[in-house]
């Protein structure tokens, strides 16, 4: 009897560490308001534009193990006083993960937020920028099976260690209207 008690706890055990370990999804509508979601393009915002700019300087960052990714970028983003510049590249790896992805085609947009807690994952690449002081990262991971990404999310952990690059702008380069969904 006690054996069988016994069995039935660690088995119970396993199913519910098995369920804790596993990737979620969840999708979040990110309306800004009716009238912008519902507005039609204007022919006052061009097609397409360029901003130029130079490196004012370029700053490598460095993560070690354990380190929340997004955390330790807007960490440095503030210690270092950069305001707009570029996220060039990153290596390295994580010991787990939370991106999020768009996940439809008509306002208002809506992103799946995908979290694994357990899955390690080669860092193949970063980018985006850093927009009057705020992140907005995308990355890119691989496991043996699969390259993945999207928009990096808190709760992504460094494993071995992690590398960011960034390109930092001179003043006079304005990408304040870059990533605002709105402007169209």
């Amino acid at each position: 009897m006690r054996s069988a008690a016994l069995s039935a706890v660690l088995a119970a055990a396993v199913i519910s560490s098995i369920l804790v370990a596993q990737q979620t999804r969840k999708e979040i509508t990110k309306a800004s308001t009716p009238q912008d979601d519902s507005k039609a393009n204007s022919a006052s915002v061009p097609d397409v534009y360029a901003i130029s700019g130079q490196f004012d300087r370029v700053v490598v960052l460095r993560f070690k193990y354990q380190t929340d990714l997004l955390a330790g970028i807007e960490k440095m983003v503030k210690e270092q006083k950069i305001q707009d510049a570029v996220i060039l590249s990153a290596m390295g790896s994580v010991r787990n993960y939370q991106v999020h992805q768009v996940s439809n085609r008509t306002f208002p947009s809506k992103d799946t937020f995908v979290q694994d807690p357990t899955a390690p994952a080669d860092i193949v690449s970063m980018n985006g920028y850093i927009i009057g002081g705020q992140v907005h990262a995308h990355i890119t991971l691989a496991n043996p099976d699969k390259a993945f990404g999207g928009h990096l999310e808190p709760g992504t952990n460094v494993f071995t260690f992690a590398v960011v690059t960034i390109g930092v702008f001179g003043g006079g380069v304005d990408l304040s209207r870059v990533d605002d969904k709105t402007y169209r």
